[in-house]
């Protein structure tokens, strides 16, 4: 008996000095404000939850923790020595990095770790997955080159089977970012940050994981609810399927199963009888199983969810053309929210930070996001799912620039940008990946392709082809940009007081939004970027007064949503760095106007006695 204590206590000896170690060849950068989750981020557990909701298996392993770095110039080969400990998956320039450089496009970033793989992985194909690496990313393991990516902002997934040997596992990964250099989609990334361009982000920025699986597996689904018919189209991507493969799936309401059956060819459809419909006031979700067998054996299984909404556009009584949910108006209100963070930048320091900022959101009152030229983890998108918000996605931006004009009163179309042949195939990629990746999230209801004409180009044809892409949503073709006769609405950006377009003129073809308008400012000392030089479309000095103009803008909001206004988009969920016009400071540790009040302002917009639907 005590020599089995004995052998525990030095275990666990052992453990704690591991941990301690790790400790210390990691410490958060200082100098900026942080969030208080900074507090609780450790090596030892870094975003240790599982990374994809939407297709779940058990035999996983995080990878994200300390991995040596090296920021080497272009012309050099691999690093045989390391600049030191990089804690994935922060961003290199973060403060929770624990490095806190930048890199630039004369620069390559290298990772390397080496990883020990589950004995349940043992004869088992191993699927190494990035959550987001910005921007071209190469991929070596045990020296060899497992395989590369260009795109900041998609997952990826390299077969890494043939390159494991016994042992620990050898990964080296390898990244080129030019930021604003280059013509790739970077959102709001800049070499020089200032106004609302901000700090860039290089290298890895989300969960690193390995995955064992069957030879054969469920690679992904597609999952298409129709509420009129009161069905779900479900498909599967097999990889290796074998001849007599079956492949089940089963829909579960809680624990009793609703309805199931076989997908044969490209799919199968599930009748859902009496279907609970997810809204904002009641975000019901079904459980669903997937099931490969073979002879009657089980080759592979995942467990996965959806829900039966409809996103689609209606006339009113006036014939002014409305979004809708589930075949009813509803007034679509939220925040512009950009998902900076000040301690991990794109990355939040804990998965109870990512979901703060829905939860706030849904406390205010909104029923709504906008997600502003950036995707989220897939974890976002779940608890979005799963609180009830509406989100509009936007394309991350790149390539700026274009010939667009907007005189008061009118909504001009200019000329596109000339993109090149590069640009443009970077662009369709990854949206093409982008709406692949998050097609299954009930929560998105609406896709906007660009947003105030940065890089705007060929529009008819990106608009249609996303509009072709997935019928099942709305396009937003241009948030604030080009207008063009396409797409299910037309946006207007206007600051800081709400307006929209002109119900007469665009009203009986597209709905009518406000996809940007407010920007009210309000600094708060010790809870701000930078002492200096930071602003907001309209600054206030105490939250009385803020509250007041907003109030105020909420009562035009109700006016405007009589004469044919569908949604509207405030600018913003919280400040990012030097921008003070967030209803959150950017640490989150202040918020600046009354929940209470808030919500109760907010109520009033969501009458259904404002707008009356065509039967």
């Amino acid at each position: 008996m005590k020599k089995t204590y004995l052998i525990f206590a030095l275990a666990l000896g052992l453990g704690w000095n591991t941990v301690k170690a790790q400790q210390q060849d990691w410490k958060i950068v200082t100098g900026k404000i942080t969030t208080s989750w900074s507090e609780q981020v450790t090596p030892s557990a870094t975003l240790p939850e599982y990374p994809r909701p939407q297709l779940v298996r058990g035999n996983w392993k995080n990878l994200n923790g300390l991995w040596n770095y090296a920021i080497k110039p272009k012309s050099d080969d691999k690093p045989t020595t390391w600049d030191g400990k990089i804690l994935v998956p922060f961003a290199v320039e973060s403060a929770l990095s624990g490095v806190g450089r930048n890199v630039g496009k004369d620069n390559i970033l290298w990772y390397n770790t080496a990883v020990a793989l589950p004995s349940s992985m043992q004869g088992k194909k191993i699927l190494l997955h990035f959550g987001a690496v910005d921007w071209r990313t190469t991929v070596y393991v045990n020296g060899q080159e497992a395989g590369t990516h260009e795109g900041g902002f998609d997952p990826f997934t390299l077969d890494i089977t043939a390159f494991v040997k016994k042992g620990k596992q050898d990964i080296v990964v390898k990244v080129w970012d030019p930021t604003d250099e280059g013509v790739q989609p970077r959102g709001k990334q800049v070499k020089k940050p200032e106004g609302i361009w901000y700090t860039p982000v290089t290298g890895i920025w989300q969960t690193v994981w390995v995955e064992g699986v069957a030879d054969t597996y469920i690679a992904g689904t597609k999952q298409t609810p129709d509420i009129d018919q009161g069905s779900l189209t479900i498909a599967a991507d097999v990889k290796n399927v074998k001849a007599g493969d079956i492949v089940t799936v089963a829909a579960f309401d809680g624990g009793t199963k609703v309805a199931d059956g076989v997908i044969s060819g490209e799919n199968t459809v599930l009748k859902i009888a009496s279907p609970k419909l997810w809204s904002p006031e009641s975000p019901f979700l079904y459980d669903l199983k997937l099931t490969v067998t073979r002879k009657g054996k089980v080759i592979d299984e995942v467990k996965s969810y959806f829900a039966m909404r409809k996103s689609s556009i209606g006339k009113d009584a006036n014939g002014i053309e409305r979004m809708l949910l589930n075949n009813r108006f509803v007034f679509q209100f939220g925040p512009l929210d950009q998902g900076w963070w000040p301690d991990g930048l794109y990355t939040a320091p804990t998965d109870e930070a990512l979901k703060f900022d829905i939860v706030q959101t849904k406390a205010m009152g909104f029923n709504m996001i906008r997600k502003h030229i950036k995707v989220e983890p897939a974890r976002w998108y779940y608890y979005c799912d799963q609180l009830g918000i509406m989100v509009w996605q936007d394309m991350p931006s790149g390539d700026l620039g274009n010939g667009w004009e907007n005189r008061p009163g009118v909504i001009d179309r200019a000329t596109d940008k000339q993109r090149s042949a590069e640009s443009e195939g970077y662009y369709r990629k990854e949206w093409n990946a982008i709406i692949d990746h998050l097609y299954n999230y009930p929560s998105i209801v609406v896709w906007t392709p660009f947003n105030e004409a940065w890089g705007q180009f060929k529009t008819m044809d990106i608009a249609q082809w996303t509009m072709d892409k997935d019928p099942s949503r709305l396009v937003n073709t241009a948030s604030g940009g080009n207008f063009y006769p396409i797409g299910h609405i037309i946006d207007l950006h206007n600051y800081p007081e709400p307006a929209m377009p002109d119900p007469a003129i665009y009203g009986d073809k597209r709905a009518i939004v406000l996809g940007e308008f407010g920007g009210l400012g309000l600094p708060v000392n010790g809870h701000v970027w930078q002492q200096k030089d930071n602003w907001g479309y309209q600054s206030f000095k105490n939250e009385e007064d803020l509250f007041k103009r907003y109030s105020g803008f909420a009562d035009r909001l109700e006016t405007l949503i009589k004469q044919g206004l569908s949604a509207a988009v405030y600018t913003q969920t919280t400040d990012v760095e030097v921008e003070i016009n967030g209803l959150m400071t950017y640490d989150r540790k202040v918020q600046k106007m009354p929940l209470d009040k808030l919500k109760a302002v907010h109520q009033k917009l969501y009458n259904p006695a404002l707008v009356t639907i065509k039967p």
